[in-house]
Order: C-alpha cells, then structure tokens, then sequence
C-alpha cells in the first residue's frame, strides 16, 4: 500500500501505475527464500529489500531499521493471529519477510521479491511508529490529511476504530494485497488507464483501475484527496461523507483504485464483523455532530460483502 498524500492529480495517476508496476512486478532484487521456512510467520522480520531503502532515499528520507522491543513483537504476533484462514494460509506460503523501518513516509508498502524459485514471494514494510498507535488514533491521522484546517477550527473529523493496536488494521489490509495478487480478486492490468474485463469484485463498481463505475463518480469526490492528491477544505467534510454514503465504498482510501477498493472493505468487514470492533467516521463542529459515515451499515457496501467469504472457509 503505497500512500500517495501530498501529490498532484497528473502524478497521482503516475503513482498509480507506478505502484501497479511495482506490485505486480520482479523487480526488487532476490533474498534467500529460507526466510520463509519460519513456520511462524510473523517472525519472519529482516531488514527491507534495498529497493525499498533506496526509493525512500530517492524521496528526500533517510529511513532506518527498526528492531522490535519485546511489547512490539507481541504486538506483531497478535495481529497475525488474528488474520482470517485465507489469509494466514497464503501468507504461510509467499511471505518471505517482514520489515519495519524509522523516517518512513507512508504507513505500509508491499511489494515483490523474485521468486528464484519460481514462487511468488512478498515483503511488506511498516513504518515502526505504528506499533505506538491504536486503529483510533491511526485511522484519526490518516482521515485528516483528506482535509485542509478551516480558519474556524471548530471542524473536527475523528474515526472510532477500537483500542486494539493499529497494526491488526494495517497489517490486514496489506497481507489482503498479497491475497489479492495470488487470486486476482481485481484485474491486473499492465497499464492503469486499460479497460479490461472486470472480475466479480469489480463489475459495476470500477470502469479502470483507478477510475470509479459512471454511477459513483461525483465532482466532490473526484477533489477528495485519494482521487486527486489533495486535501479538501475540512468546512466540506460533512458533505464528502453524504456523497461516499451514496457509493459501494467502504472508506475515502478505498476510492483510490480497484486495489485499495478489496483491502479496505476485507479490512474493515474483518475489524467489525469478525473482531467485533466499531468503524466509523464522526464529523463535529463545536461539539456537534455534523455527519456520521459507518461503512458496514451502507447497504451499497454490504451488498458486497459475500465476496468476502471465501477468506473465512476452513
């Protein structure tokens, strides 16, 4: 999952694709696959790909390893555990590494190893802050940076999420990427702006990638800032959560592209109906409720929610 925040609508859609290319692509360099003999699978940390290290640098970073206190590594441990079947199986079979790295930008990336023995094999890399955070507070972070300070800072946007740890909610949504580069859940077109056949998940909720069915796609929406790379005022946000309350979108990020689409809804519908944990979105003013956005309660969303059963059979 690469976050793309502070970027422009032209390089947005570069992102995309660049992304695309990275996921579905060889091209980070070999790591000895016996890291993934470990039977359990969360303690497979190493140190990220070089590949990851350098396109950070490139970006004007200077990310670190970060090695994981005991608490930390519990916490780690834990959010494997609570991974559905799927999930744990397939992970079992191409997670080769696992990372966590200081002076990340974004919060996850997952990207390819190359399979020197012809097996699909993924690393993903956290950024190690996260492990100090709850899903509340986190997911808070995340939701403002869709929204700029109005000069009235009585606005406040905040996601009640639960108190477990933010990386049961990360860590889900980028292992659901892995899930989906195995079973092609969503299509893998070789360019983002293809028209390719849709699959079931995708079928009259995505026209290309990162370009939403015609019935979905609003001017509001369309400014937000995972669909143009930048934040809106937050005086709006009341309406943006009524327009994505009329969308089979279970959040913002998940407006994204097709992709982002399958791991937030396996991600959330995991958070609320498997761990029994709230999920939504509260817009205030002075104290006020303003909006309320609760994805799980959108019938356009739950009508996809029998996709998701194939991640819980045994």
């Amino acid at each position: 999952m690469l976050h793309t925040y502070l970027i422009s609508k032209p390089v947005l859609k570069l992102a995309f694709l660049a992304l695309a290319l990275l996921f579905f692509s060889d091209l980070t360099s070999a790591q000895n696959l016996d890291y993934a003999k470990d039977s359990e699978i969360f303690r497979r940390i190493r140190i990220a790909p070089e590949s990851v290290f350098k396109s950070f640098r490139e970006a004007g970073m200077k990310p670190a390893d970060h090695k994981l206190t005991p608490a930390q590594m519990k916490k780690v441990s834990n959010a494997f555990a609570l991974l559905p079947p799927l999930h744990q199986r397939i992970l079992k079979q191409h997670l080769q590494s696992i990372s966590f790295m200081d002076n990340m930008p974004n919060t996850a990336l997952t990207s390819p190893v190359d399979p020197s023995r012809g097996l699909k094999m993924f690393n993903i890399t956290f950024r190690a802050g996260l492990l100090d955070q709850t899903i509340s507070e986190w997911a808070t972070w995340k939701e403002n940076t869709c929204f700029k300070p109005a000069a009235d800072f009585g606005y406040k946007v905040q996601v009640e999420g639960g108190n477990m740890d933010a990386i049961v909610y990360v860590l889900m949504h980028e292992a659901t990427h892995i899930i989906d580069a195995m079973l092609e859940i969503t299509p893998h077109p070789a360019e983002s702006d293809s028209v390719v056949k849709p699959t079931l998940f995708t079928k009259d909720i995505w026209r290309k990638m990162n370009v939403p069915a015609d019935p979905y796609i609003d001017s509001l929406l369309e400014k937000t800032r995972f669909r143009s790379g930048q934040p809106v005022p937050i005086s709006l946000a009341p309406e943006v959560y009524q327009k994505l309350a009329q969308t089979p979108y279970p959040s913002l990020y998940a407006m994204a592209a097709w992709f982002e689409d399958i791991a937030e809804l396996a991600t959330i519908y995991h958070l609320t109906n498997k761990l029994s944990q709230p999920f939504l979105v509260i817009v205030t003013k002075n104290n006020t409720e303003l909006a309320r956005f609760e994805p799980m309660k959108n019938g356009r969303v739950k009508k996809r929610l029998d996709q998701l059963a194939i991640f819980y059979a045994k």
